[in-house]
């Protein structure tokens, strides 16, 4: 552990390793294997580069995306360390080149995808080398429980046949505790150390809201944060593209991005994004995964994801550097319908459909918290917490209304109409309309007829989604989205349940809005953060000199703490948090040179 601290200061640039680090690599020193379920942002990456460096000998690491091995590449290379990867993004010479270098045994870090280390012929050839540690990024996709299941990923339960011995890695920051079991077994047989540091990502502010006129909302939204990176997710390719093209016409620079593109189109998008400051990705999910941009400062889903484990790691992709980040989910009657079908649709077997849509009723129970949204998320990982005083419900506590008067108008609406009509009829029945259907099929004559009028559409739509919600309301999934009274809602109108209701408004209040956005700050005062302003556009140059992300050469919060520290020689540069030997000698002087002129000035 001393060479690992050695290597922790002087390579990466860190003094002391963050809670959790310190036991995974003490592990894998040990030479066990481990899977670490640490929280976006918490430094997984360090859990098994550190080790590597102290072992010696190759270590391969699997990692999900060309575009992301490029990224830790070269940010490994700008601290000083050995790492090169083989991917088909390189021309066939250079990737012969590299494996030159492997064979060598100049790689200390070799990155590579599931689907080229599973073929034989890698395998073998890797198995002819010094192989002192295997570190899978991304390790959810192994498990079919997991939110983003791929078959690639489920070859690697292989890799402790191929190489015993051989101590495996697996990092991720979403996995329940099923998942987290599925993992240990397929890749080394429960034979392994489990560590479980929290989720909780207190720097993100959650919020969800009613879906009204989303574009207004998304715009609205973005707007305020104008000049930051974001990401859009939509549940469709479609909706993704017309969502770019929406933001584009109102001055906000966004791109699309989605499986079914042109994969260099793809890519050159992923780059803009990675690269440019204020860039909005609008996207399904396919875009995402293992994304290492640490100044996204907001996720925003138009559509309902698919599980908590989904809209976990989906928001995930906020605030990676620590610093306030903020999140809204947009989400209606017609999502929990649509994923409903999705579900139903599926190839799988019940049991799987049954937990599937346990999910989808931990997110939709969420969604319609009326306490703390993070104490409801962290739940649901058996993670108990505070209320946090950073979600739109401790913000903004919604009131609550007695709601049996009007669960029965909406329940005896449903019966009359013979349980086989979906929303938009119950609310016109309800609210006394002169529609054709109505009068084809005699509602008029309901009892339940022009009963709810006092409440209007937008508040009986909310009613009745709050109360499928709540489960005393079925939603027909063969895509005809008819609602039924369940077992549940037949016990609320005989007495025996309780149901209270949200009085809630479509749209963010623009004061609430204005507040978030006054969190987004460094914590400097006004002098240093001009001086942080100017260390961001010197950066960007450097970057874009070296065809890297910004983030490669300093996250956000080193130059943060660069600005306040303000080294004027080399020695103080190195007490700057993540600068190390090998980023000094590179890029001291342009940043010294910036901060003294500032001094000076």
């Amino acid at each position: 552990m001393t060479e690992a601290l050695s290597i922790l200061q002087n390579t990466f640039g860190y003094e002391v390793f963050r809670p959790g680090q310190e036991d995974v690599v003490i592990s894998l020193l040990a030479g066990r294997n481990v899977l670490a379920v640490m929280p976006t942002g918490s430094g997984k990456s360090l859990c098994f580069q550190v080790p590597a460096l102290v072992k010696g000998g190759l270590t391969v690491v699997v990692s999900p995306l060309v575009a992301l091995m490029e990224d830790q590449v070269s940010a490994l290379k700008l601290a000083g360390v050995a790492a090169e990867t083989l991917n088909s993004s390189r021309s066939y010479d250079v990737n012969v080149v590299t494996w030159k270098k492997v064979v060598a045994g100049e790689i200390k870090l070799l990155y590579i995808s599931p689907e080229r280390l599973m073929t034989p012929r890698m395998i073998a050839a890797i198995g002819k080398l010094p192989v002192a540690m295997i570190a899978i990024d991304e390790a959810h996709c192994i498990s079919r429980w997991g939110p983003a299941f791929r078959p690639d990923y489920e070859e690697l339960a292989k890799l402790r046949y191929h190489f015993p011995g051989v101590a495996l890695a697996a990092m991720t920051a979403t996995a329940d505790d099923a998942t987290q079991k599925d993992i240990a077994d397929r890749l080394f047989g429960g034979d392994g150390d489990v560590f479980v540091s929290g989720f909780d990502r207190p720097n993100i502010r959650l919020g969800v809201a009613l879906r009204g006129e989303w574009k207004q909302q998304l715009l609205q939204f973005i707007e305020a944060r104008k000049g930051e990176s974001g990401i859009v997710y939509c549940l469709s390719r479609k909706k993704t593209e017309e969502t770019a093209i929406f933001l584009n016409t109102n001055g906000i620079r966004a791109f699309p991005y989605h499986a079914g593109m042109d994969a260099n189109d793809r890519s050159t998008h992923q780059d803009i994004f990675m690269t440019d400051p204020g860039v909005v990705m609008v996207a399904t999910i396919a875009f995402g995964m293992g994304i290492d941009k640490p100044d996204v400062r907001y996720v925003f889903h138009a559509n309902l994801p698919s599980s908590m484990e989904a809209y976990y790691q989906e928001i995930g992709r906020a605030g990676r550097d620590g610093l306030p980040s903020e999140t809204l989910m947009l989400y209606g009657l017609d999502d929990i319908r649509m994923r409903r079908m999705f579900i139903d649709q599926e190839q799988s077997g019940d049991d799987h459909k049954r937990r599937e849509h346990k999910r989808l009723d931990q997110l939709i129970a969420f969604c319609e918290a009326s306490t703390c949204r993070r104490q409801s998320l962290l739940s649901y990982f058996d993670e108990k917490s505070d209320a946090c005083n950073n979600c739109d419900v401790c913000i903004d506590p919604p009131t609550l209304v007695d709601g049996a008067s009007i669960a029965a108008q909406v329940l005896s609406a449903i019966e009359g109409t013979g349980q086989m009509f979906g929303a938009v009829h119950i609310v016109d029945v309800l609210m006394g309309a002169n529609t054709d259907k109505i009068r084809k099929f005699n509602h008029d004559q309901l009892t339940a007829y022009g009963a709810s009028k006092s409440f209007g559409k937008d508040q009986l739509r909310s009613i009745i989604r709050q109360l499928v919600a709540a489960g005393f309301l079925n939603l027909d999934t063969d895509g005809h989205g008819g609602i039924s009274v369940s077992e549940k809602g037949f016990n609320l109108t005989r007495g025996k349940a309780e149901f209270n209701y949200r009085e809630e408004v479509a749209r963010l209040p623009a004061e609430r809005q204005k507040r978030s956005h006054k969190t987004l700050s460094t914590g400097l005062s006004e002098a240093d953060e001009e001086l942080y302003n100017m260390l961001k556009v010197r950066r960007l140059a450097l970057a874009q000199e070296r065809d890297v992300p910004a983030y490669v050469v300093f996250t956000d919060k080193t130059l943060v703490d660069m600005a306040y520290q303000k080294p004027q020689n080399t020695a103080a540069f190195l007490d700057v948090n993540g600068v190390g030997k090998s980023k000094t000698e590179k890029f001291a002087e342009p940043f010294i040179e910036i901060i003294s002129d500032y001094l000076g000035g």
